[in-house]
Formats: C-alpha cells, structure tokens, sequence
C-alpha cells in the first residue's frame, strides 16, 4: 500500500469530516461586466444578509475563539465596508454533508426562503464525497477508488447551484476551494494531490458559469502545518487558518469584480 493512504488513515483516526476521467463543464448562465460605480447621495446604508450552505468549513469546526470560522470573520470584515449598516449571519451548514445531502437539504421550503432573502452565499461542499470514498476502501484504496465519483459529484453541484439560484438569483456566490489535510504528515506529492485538483476545477468551473460567483482557492494556504493554521486535529483550520481563508475570500472577491455598489445596490 502506498506510503499516502496510511498518512490518510492516521488523519481518518483523528476527525470524520475532511474540509471538505475529465472534469465536467457546467452551462454558462451570466455574465459579470460590471464597471465603475457611484455611490448616490440617497443611498442609505442597510443590513446585508450572510447566508452559510455546506459542510463544517463553513459550520467554523475547530475555531478554538468561537468567532463561526471564516463566516463570522467575513461578517466583521463587511461591517467596515461603505453601504453597510451590519450583517446578519444564517448559517445553515452542518459537519459531514456531503453534495447529496445538500442537495437534499434544498428540498426544505424553508431552506429555500432563507437563501431567498440572502445578499451574499458561501459554499464549501466536496470534501466529505471523497471521504465517503475512503472510509470505505481505506485499507485497499487508491485512486481508482475514485473513479466514476467527480462526475455525479459535478451533476449534484449544478442541480444544487440551479436550486440556489432559482431562490435567488440576485446574491454574490462564494465557491471556497477543497485543501489537502495530509500535508500535516508528508510533504511529498500524491495521488490525492491530482484528485483534489480536479474537484477544485469542477468547483471553478461551476463559479465561472454562474455568472455571479466567485471561486476562492484556499488549497495553498494549508500546506503542511509550519504556520500553525490547523486545529488541534490537524484536519480543520484553526483560528488563524479561518482569519487567512477570510483574507483570501476578500481578495477573491476584489479579483471576481464583485465588491463593487452602483445604482444604489450592493454589489461586493
């Protein structure tokens, strides 16, 4: 057995979540465009809506401060930006869901109307497909045990992101990127390096084609823990790993074009 699937096996001993053929394409739907902007002198400042979807990246598993991870440190962060009045969070992500579950969750007209009233989505899911994977193969895994897996993961994302966007299709989306936690253990570079990049661009490809998303690579900033980023498990971010993710969010957003106010609507 490959010296990376029992760095794997360790890291599966310590937690049961991971942060969460060709990759698929997704239908464009939108485009973005947006130009310089001006504030109108009767633009008043309001209470913008946060709403969290996913797994426990975006739940802010292992914040040792309890400040709700990169979420409650996103909110912070838009306090200070002009044309906000303050931010209310709904974080309905939860530790272990998978893209199934998600999609499932949807379901829930409930669900539905909270992501409805959101200005802005965050989303991290992914992760615990390809646990699902390897708690079932752990001890004769390799990567043909992920074989036929990325494509219906890429079909539930796009039916889950046609749901968000049937609810709302006005919010800024933030897509976060997939890490790779065995970096704790090995700097050497695996098989479940390769996998994770294709996922990752699955995840690109789908802000892309939204029109209104924003994918945010966090992948580098989790390499290895020499900066000290992971949580007591060494598989979630600490409170310093949520404060970098935030920083990178920030700047993708920036990056994405999507920070911007015009015609009196917040546009980030």
């Amino acid at each position: 057995m490959k010296k990376w699937i029992w760095m794997l096996a360790a890291v599966l001993f310590l937690t049961g979540c991971m942060p969460g053929g060709e990759p698929g394409s997704f239908e464009k739907i939108g485009e973005t465009g947006f130009g310089e902007f001006e504030v109108p002198p009767t633009f008043a400042p309001r209470t913008v809506v946060l709403v969290g979807l996913g797994d426990s990246l975006t739940q802010g598993v292992g914040d040792e401060r309890k400040r709700e991870g990169y979420v409650g440190r996103l909110a912070v962060r838009m306090e200070e930006w002009e044309g906000v009045k303050g931010v209310e969070i709904q974080n309905l992500a939860k530790r272990g869901r998978r893209s199934d579950q998600l999609e499932e969750q949807l379901s829930d007209p409930r669900v539905r109307e909270t992501i409805s009233e959101a200005d802005i989505l965050t989303l991290t899911i992914g992760g615990n497909d390809l646990m699902k994977v390897v708690k079932k193969d752990l001890f004769n895994l390799d990567a043909k045990a992920f074989e036929g897996k990325l494509e219906p993961f890429m079909d539930r994302l796009s039916t889950t992101l046609f749901q968000v966007r049937r609810s709302n299709p006005d919010a800024v989306l933030i897509i976060l990127g997939l890490y790779n936690p065995l970096t704790v253990v090995t700097d050497e570079e695996s098989e479940f390096d390769g996998i994770l990049s294709e996922w990752n661009a699955v995840l690109e490809d789908a802000a892309v084609a939204d029109g209104r998303a924003c994918f945010v690579p966090v992948d580098d900033l989790f390499v290895s823990n020499r900066d000290l980023v992971y949580h007591t498990d060494f598989f979630h971010p600490n409170s310093k790993g949520y404060s970098r993710m935030t920083d990178r969010i920030i700047e993708s957003l920036s990056r994405c074009g999507l920070n911007r106010l015009s015609g009196g609507e917040l546009e980030f």
